[in-house]
């Protein structure tokens, strides 16, 4: 985590803390807790702690902020790759509010802020967001994830009520079929197959069936994995589902 990443679809992470609370069943088996665990870290669950960092790791990102602004560019910021932002405890709250303030101070990094709690958006983040015209940061992406037709339906009315100029979706792991049946459709879909010892079946059709979706409304398609545990017929993905693109600005 931090600078370097091996996640195609951002230049950095950023984690205010680490740890959540499983909420769905793209959380069976979670990365971030399998790696937590890796660390000797016990921050998974309702009633365990959350870890925390010192003032070095929040510099980081004023860092990459000045690097962005001398080559001219933005740069993406996964927010909270080991944890879900929106996760509703009061002990998240001081480290939730110096991200608010940290996001304010680098304006050449995008924020990707992803979270599976979308329906908490309004009570965890700053009113003004919400309430002032042009209050949403520019460099604030709202996301949620979904991992079948239903967490997209549940979620993406909520995703809805947030003013981001980005609104997208994390179909990772993908679990099934997902049409895109509200009228607003979002600007960036992420899709991937489950990976790890543990990882459930990914059918290509799925996949395929969403990128034509993404060329009808004009979202952008970034296929992000396959997965080694196909169902049906086995093979590989081709080329012409390989597509990576961003959001237009």
């Amino acid at each position: 985590m931090g600078k370097d990443t091996g996640i195609a679809w951002t230049d950095h992470t950023f984690n205010a803390w680490w740890g959540c609370t499983k909420v769905s069943p793209a959380c069976d088996f979670c990365y971030a807790e399998a790696l937590s665990k890796q660390y000797g870290h016990d921050i998974w669950g309702s009633t365990a702690s959350r870890r925390f960092f010192g003032d070095k790791h929040w510099n980081e990102p004023l860092r990459w902020d000045r690097e962005a602004a001398a080559a001219g560019v933005k740069r993406r910021v996964f927010l909270n790759s080991m944890s879900d932002f929106l996760e509703g405890r009061s002990d998240l709250d001081v480290a939730r509010a110096r991200t608010i303030a940290l996001i304010a101070q680098t304006p050449n990094l995008i924020w990707l802020m992803l979270t599976k709690r979308p329906q908490l958006a309004r009570g965890l983040l700053p009113s003004e967001w919400f309430e002032n015209v042009g209050g949403w940061p520019r460099n604030v992406w709202f996301g949620f994830t979904a991992e079948n037709q239903e967490r997209y339906d549940e979620r993406l009315i909520h995703a809805l009520d947030c003013p981001a100029q980005v609104i997208w979706v994390s179909a990772e792991p993908l679990l099934g079929p997902i049409r895109i049946t509200h009228a607003r459709s979002p600007q960036w879909i992420i899709v991937g197959g489950e990976s790890g010892a543990h990882r459930r079946p990914f059918d290509q059709k799925w996949a395929d069936d969403i990128r034509s979706q993404c060329f009808r409304t004009g979202t952008a398609f970034f296929m992000k994995q396959d997965s080694a545990y196909r169902s049906g017929e086995r093979g590989t993905i081709p080329d012409s589902l390989w597509i990576r693109e961003f959001p237009l600005l």
